[in-house]
């Protein structure tokens, strides 16, 4: 790239604790995965009706992407066109989609098949955002470093964004994680760039 981007901030969530910027700012030692969710709604007064509707791997992504923004309202800096949304997962939607299948056997649940698609994760943070850039969500074994700054360091530099959040939401078997990090083009000295070798860098030291 001729001018290099920088990861601005990130936040993981994983085994009921959230880690904003390598700080824990949340942890409920004891609380089943769902309790989890209802705990981190009420700690941070999300005061959002719709995420009781969301099936678990939209209220994982929306948890962290809610958190990640929760001091920097990306539509103040930016029209809803430069921003842009790549994520990953492992296992997709199909937590939701057992459901799905097992609710055919009675009547098929309307509100369980809107959720059959990864791609209303990303939905979902895009409605809350206000993001209307580019937006994808794969689905590879592990989380991806190298696939994931290519990819959206080449939307910058092709000036489809200019701010992204990137980064890996899954949820399954009662299992929820979260990784994910803000790149913009604004950064100095002590900002991480946006490559491979950084955004691993961050994403072992949080799996330690």
């Amino acid at each position: 790239m001729t001018n290099p981007v920088f990861v601005s901030s990130y936040i993981t969530l994983r085994s009921n604790k959230i880690l904003l910027n390598g700080e824990v700012i949340f942890e409920a030692k004891e609380a089943t995965t769902l309790n989890f969710f209802q705990a981190v709604y009420d700690h941070f007064q999300l005061n959002y009706p719709k995420f009781f509707k969301m099936d678990n791997l939209c209220k994982t992504g929306f948890i962290a992407s809610e958190l990640l923004l929760r001091t920097q309202k990306l539509s103040e800096t930016y029209h809803p066109e430069q921003i842009g949304i790549i994520l990953s997962s492992a296992n997709s939607s199909l937590d939701t989609d057992i459901k799905y299948q097992a609710s055919i056997a009675t009547a098929p649940s309307p509100s369980l098949f809107v959720y059959t698609l990864p791609n209303v994760l990303i939905g979902e943070i895009c409605i809350r955002h206000r993001i209307k850039g580019e937006a994808a969500c794969f689905v590879f074994d592990i989380f991806d470093a190298t696939f994931q700054t290519d990819y959206v360091n080449l939307l910058f530099e092709t000036g489809k964004v200019k701010a992204c959040i990137s980064g890996w939401a899954d949820y399954y078997s009662s299992k929820a994680e979260a990784f994910f990090y803000l790149v913009e083009n604004t950064g100095s000295e002590t900002t991480l760039k946006n490559n491979a070798e950084n955004v691993n860098r961050i994403w072992n030291n949080l799996n330690t």
